[in-house]
């Protein structure tokens, strides 16, 4: 089975995977900035300028706010970095698959925290997932995108249009089919994560995982796929 982009098909490069992730991280971001103490949590360039501005300000309180996310952003990261060594990824048998379940089982415990539990725990814990999902997923077919931040992504887009049209480039035509519904996907996530918050307050987390659970279920109807074929 081809995907776009002529590289085999794997689900975890696939366009319906990376589409559920992105619209999972927009979602976990507007809903820790709106609902959990004004931090974001999968952007860590948001965290980085707030914590120099506050910092310039002489607002050390709200400054240090933003660095434990930063912190667990980076452990996640080495996480993801473990996961894929080649022992403890034979281990794991699929090792990616394992990743996204680790993503699960964290924004489980945090929507099963009691209310009134510290907004910085569960920035930190969000962070983690964020980072280990970027490590862990980083491509469509062969091209590459951030599931987490849109700036590169949106940049690489407007790239593939351009070489798609002024160029008449059709794999540049083919990236852009590929790269803007992923783009789109963080915002309509953003928009989702937004509302979801407002109307249901800390319990909205649920709702990102369940984007996550659907996308561990495509890697299960793909085996099913494969094994009919």
């Amino acid at each position: 089975m081809a995907q776009a982009g002529g590289v085999p098909y794997r689900t975890s490069r696939s366009l319906r995977l990376i589409v559920l992730l992105t619209m999972a991280a927009g979602f976990l971001d507007a809903y820790t900035f709106l609902g959990r103490g004004g931090v974001f949590a999968t952007a860590q360039t948001g965290n980085v300028v707030l914590l120099g501005v506050q910092a310039a300000q002489a607002q050390w309180a709200e400054a240090l706010r933003h660095v434990p996310p930063i912190i667990a952003f980076v452990i996640g990261v080495w996480t993801a970095e473990t996961i894929r060594q080649p022992r403890i990824a034979a281990a794991l048998h699929r090792p990616v698959r394992a990743a996204l379940v680790l993503e699960i089982l964290v924004l489980v415990v945090v929507g099963l925290l009691p209310p009134g539990v510290s907004d910085d725990l569960v920035a930190v814990m969000i962070a983690f997932v964020a980072s280990v999902q970027i490590t862990s997923f980083g491509l469509i077919g062969r091209w590459s995108f951030n599931t987490t931040v849109t700036t590169t992504n949106l940049r690489n887009a407007a790239q593939a249009v351009y070489s798609a049209v002024v160029r008449h480039d059709r794999d540049a035509a083919a990236q852009a089919r590929s790269l803007w519904p992923a783009v789109a996907s963080f915002a309509v996530g953003a928009l989702l994560g937004g509302l979801a918050t407002a109307h249901f307050g800390d319990q909205a987390v649920w709702l990102a995982t369940g984007l996550l659970l659907a996308g561990l279920a495509l890697f299960l109807v793909d085996d099913r796929r494969r094994g009919a074929a």
